[in-house]
């Protein structure tokens, strides 16, 4: 599969490529360069994290190993708080008593979790209008609860056990329950503390970065035990690299699922922007998001449910994953990808069950 995958992203940069030099005749060539763009943001967003990692892992162990002991999960998991792409899997990594578990909560868990977290909701709810906030989060609270479907596919593809699985997931289930809870509950509050906790995150990248900088060309550190900002960057370099594919493939299948994608649109209820969203979600979350104006009431709620667990895998999360640990990209995709679709089948009835209420009640 893993092979597959990259033969599919080396035609599309290819394709994107060729596109480019003949003046970008249709539109592969501005994704192919769309992809090599992505390395600015991409490492202002994870490689400080990359080098503070083994830092906040010595400091944070002294607290989380002993407590994740006590109820039998590995301390590894606590970093997929943070999304894989910035600094959950190094964390995940150095904090793992068990590396196989480690790999798990830092590909997989921090691919869902994570970016939900320090990703999604911050940057969703900025973004869309406040009209269509409660359509979001109500997206969102229907991709939490389908959430542990995707984690327990992937953590089955790595090898766990279920029994495994639901031990290990349960730093994640509590946080994630009361996340439910309190987008449902308090949904503005929530919403305000998820951005103060991406600040936070934020500020501590950009302290890594600027101390990695200054390490690169000084070679003075007044924080011993950071991972050098190279080690870092190449990281960084190997998700650009795969963008320079994906992006181009992803505009293909796109094109090529349009009408498609239109017909089932109007058999289940949504309009092409809706329907596109799904497929771009799995890009990138961003332009998703930016397309909710267009969409109608379900298409919204479908596509934030499914970003929970979709969002970014044919792009930033597999060039990520093939520059640390290829053997586990079946085992992302599988828990992506059934994770949205528990995600949507969820929204759909639930989107379903709500216009049959409606109706009665008129």
């Amino acid at each position: 599969m893993n092979q597959i995958l990259m033969m599919i992203m080396a035609v599309g940069a290819a394709v994107g490529g060729l596109d480019r030099i003949f003046g970008n005749r249709h539109g592969y060539g501005t994704k192919f360069e769309e992809g090599f763009l992505f390395l600015g943001p991409t490492a202002l967003s994870m490689a400080g994290m990359i080098c503070l990692a083994p830092v906040l892992s010595d400091i944070l162990g002294k607290v989380i190993i002993p407590l994740y002991r006590v109820i039998g999960a590995d301390p590894g998991m606590f970093g997929s708080i943070l999304a894989i792409d910035m600094g959950g899997y190094q964390l995940a990594k150095e904090l793992a008593l068990n590396p196989r578990l480690g790999s798990y909560a830092g590909i997989v868990v921090s691919a869902i979790f994570g970016c939900t977290i320090v990703f999604t909701i911050p940057v969703g709810m900025g973004m869309v209008e406040e009209k269509d906030r409660a359509s979001f989060a109500k997206g969102i609270m229907f991709g939490l609860v389908t959430m542990p479907v995707g984690l327990f596919v992937g953590g089955l593809l790595c090898g766990l056990s279920p029994a495994e699985c639901l031990r290990q997931n349960l730093p994640v289930f509590v946080p994630a329950l009361l996340l439910l809870v309190g987008l449902w509950k308090i949904p503005e509050k929530m919403i305000r503390a998820f951005c103060v906790f991406a600040g936070a995150v934020r500020l501590v990248i950009t302290v890594g970065l600027v101390l990695g900088v200054v390490e690169y060309l000084c070679g003075f550190n007044p924080v011993k035990g950071m991972a050098p900002i190279t080690e870092a960057m190449e990281v960084v370099s190997s998700i650009g690299i795969v963008m320079l594919g994906s992006l181009p493939a992803a505009e293909f299948l796109k094109r090529m699922l349009q009408k498609p994608f239109r017909l089932l649109g109007k058999r289940i209820g949504m309009n092409p922007a809706g329907m596109t969203g799904l497929l771009v979600g799995m890009v990138s979350a961003i332009p998703a998001i930016s397309m909710f104006k267009d969409m109608d009431e379900r298409g919204k709620v479908v596509n934030a449910a499914c970003l929970v667990s979709a969002a970014s895998l044919f792009a930033a999360h597999t060039g990520f994953v093939l520059g640390t640990e290829p053997e586990l990209l079946g085992a992302l995709t599988g828990a992506k990808v059934s994770g949205a679709a528990a995600a949507f089948l969820l929204a759909m009835f639930g989107e379903s069950r709500g216009a049959e209420k409606k109706q009665d009640g008129i």
